[in-house]
C-alpha cells in the first residue's frame, strides 16, 4: 500500500472508535450515525524540491541524430548540473529553476558537407507553475516559460580562435524551453492521480470492520462526500484540508452487509471554510442488563425512612428497562408501602460526575392497598428524589478510554515521511438512544488533526 492510501485508510479508521456494549448473543443493530472529518495537510516545498531532486537525475534530454528534425544537423545532451530549487512566489505559484549541463554539436555546411564542432555550456533555466487540484482528484499545473540564466556561455574553440555563440542559440533554446511547457504539465496530471489509491482505501474501508471478537460487535463505515479546500502555497509550505462526510453503523450479534465496491469515488466538492476542528460523532452502549445491576449495587435491600424514623420502605427487587422513549426503573418494595412502583424518566448527561442521570416524569404506583395509596404522594417525592440524586450509569471509564484511543491514533508516524499530530479538545456524550436491549450513547468529540509530511521515500 502506498504512503498516500495508508493516510487515507487512517483518516477514514479514526471514526472506528467504540465502547463495548456488554450483552450476551443479542442480535442488533444500533441507529446510524452521520459524522465528519476533517484533516489539514501541510507538505514543505522543502519536501517537495527533495523529491524532485531525488527522482531527476542524470540526463534529462538526448538527440543523437544530426538528420532528425528536418536535417538540423544537431546533437544536443541536457544533464542536471545541481539541485533544482523552488521557491514561491505570490499568487499560488512557484518558481523552479533547473541548472543544466548542455553538450552541443552543431554541423555546418551546404550540399551534404558539414563542418562539425561542439562546445558545452551551463545555464538555470526558470519555470514558473500555477498549482490547483481538479475535482477527480488529480493535480493541475500551469507552467510557462521564465526565461533563463547563464552560468557558462557557450563557445566554439578553434584553437587560439573562440567564437561565442551565445546569441545564435538563444532562439533555440527558448524554443525549447516553451516545448517543455507543455510537456511538464500533461505529464504532471497523469502522475499525480490520486483516484487508485482512495479507491482502494474507500472499498477497504466500507468493509465491516470488527471492533470486538467478545462481543461480536461490527463497525460499518460508509463515506458519502468528499471535499477539499483550495491550495494554498505559502514562503515554506503548501497547505489544504481535506474533509469528508460519512455514516457509521454499529451491528451487535452479526456481520453486516458490505457496502458495493466502488471503481471510482465521487468528485471533490471545493469547500474553503473547511475548519482545522471537527466534530466526530461515536456511539458507545449500555445494556439494561447492565442498567439494572447498577441499580441493583446502589438500592437492593437499602430501606428509607417515610414519615418517621420507624415507618420504614425497603426495596426488595429492581430492574431498569426502556418504554418508548423513556427509562424505566421498576422497584418492588415492601414495609410502609407494599407494591410496585414504576418511576419513568428521560436520561441525561451529569458532566460533574460523569454520569447518566434520570430525570423522572412519570411516577406510577402498583398496590393491593387501597389504605396505601394515601401515601403515594409522600412515597413518590422520597422516590423520585432517591432515583435522580443517587441513581447514575458511570460513563467516566468511557470517555476515557475513548479519549486514550483517539490520541494514541492521532499522534502516530503511519507510513514513512507522514506523521500524523492531533489533540482530543472536548469528549462528551450529547445524546441517548433507547431501544430494548440497549443506551445508545452518541459521543460528541472535538478534535482537531494536522498531518506533516517529511522524509517520504518512493
Amino acid at each position: 500500500m502506498s504512503p498516500f492510501s495508508k493516510v487515507i485508510s487512517l483518516f477514514l479508521v479514526q471514526i472506528s472508535l467504540f465502547a463495548n456494549s456488554q450483552t450476551e448473543n443479542p442480535v442488533f443493530t444500533l441507529p446510524k450515525i452521520k459524522s465528519n472529518i476533517t484533516l489539514p495537510v501541510s507538505l514543505p516545498i522543502s519536501e517537495i524540491n527533495r523529491l524532485i531532486n531525488q527522482s531527476v537525475k542524470g540526463v534529462l534530454y538526448e538527440d543523437q541524430s544530426y538528420t532528425d528534425n528536418n536535417n538540423d544537423q544537431f546533437k544536443v545532451k541536457v544533464e542536471k548540473q545541481n539541485n533544482i530549487t523552488i521557491k514561491a512566489l505570490t499568487g499560488n505559484r512557484l518558481m523552479i529553476s533547473v541548472p543544466l549541463k548542455i553538450w552541443a554539436n552543431k554541423g555546418y555546411g551546404t550540399f551534404g558537407y558539414y563542418v562539425y564542432q561542439d562546445t558545452n555550456f551551463n545555464l538555470v533555466m526558470n519555470f514558473i507553475t500555477t498549482i490547483s487540484a481538479s475535482s477527480d482528484w488529480r493535480l493541475n499545473t500551469k507552467t510557462t516559460a521564465a526565461g533563463f540564466v547563464w552560468t557558462q556561455k557557450p563557445v566554439l574553440d578553434y584553437g587560439k580562435i573562440k567564437i561565442p555563440i551565445a546569441p545564435l542559440i538563444e532562439s533555440t533554446l527558448k524554443e525549447q524551453q516553451a516545448k517543455f511547457t507543455t510537456i511538464i504539465d500533461p505529464q504532471i496530471r497523469t502522475q499525480f492521480n490520486l483516484q487508485p489509491y482512495l479507491v482502494m482505501a474507500w472499498n477497504q474501508f466500507s468493509k465491516p470492520i470488527n471492533v470486538s471478537e467478545e462481543y461480536n460487535t461490527w463497525l460499518k463505515i460508509s463515506p458519502q462526500r468528499t471535499y477539499l479546500a483550495p491550495l494554498q502555497i505559502f514562503q515554506d509550505k503548501i497547505k489544504t484540508t481535506v474533509g469528508i462526510d460519512l455514516y457509521s453503523e454499529t451491528f451487535v450479534g452479526q456481520i453486516p452487509l458490505a457496502t458495493k465496491e466502488v471503481s471510482a469515488i465521487p468528485n471533490f466538492a471545493i469547500d474553503p471554510t473547511l475548519p482545522n476542528i471537527f466534530n466526530l460523532q461515536t456511539t458507545a452502549n449500555i445494556s439494561f442488563e447492565e442498567a439494572s445491576r447498577i441499580a441493583k449495587q446502589i438500592f437492593l435491600n437499602k430501606e428509607f425512612a417515610m414519615s418517621s424514623a420507624d415507618k420504614k420502605i425497603e426495596i426488595t427487587d429492581i430492574s431498569v428497562y426502556q418504554m418508548a422513549a423513556n427509562v424505566v426503573i421498576e422497584a418492588h418494595t415492601t414495609g410502609e408501602v407494599n407494591g410496585v412502583a414504576l418511576i419513568k424518566g428521560t436520561p441525561y448527561y451529569d458532566p460533574i460526575n460523569h454520569k447518566i442521570k434520570l430525570k423522572v416524569t412519570d411516577f406510577n404506583l402498583k398496590t393491593k392497598n387501597v389504605f396505601q395509596k394515601v401515601l403515594t404522594v409522600l412515597f413518590e417525592g422520597k422516590l423520585r428524589r432517591l432515583i435522580e440524586n443517587d441513581y447514575g450509569i458511570p460513563l467516566l471509564d468511557i470517555e476515557n478510554a475513548s479519549k486514550k484511543s483517539m490520541m494514541e491514533s492521532f499522534n502516530r508516524e503511519y507510513a514513512k515521511g507522514i506523521r500524523l499530530a492531533g489533540n482530543v479538545l472536548e469528549l462528551k456524550p450529547t445524546q441517548f438512544l433507547l431501544s430494548v436491549k440497549y443506551i445508545t450513547i452518541v459521543i460528541d468529540t472535538k478534535a482537531q488533526l494536522q498531518m506533516n509530511v517529511n522524509g517520504l521515500n518512493f
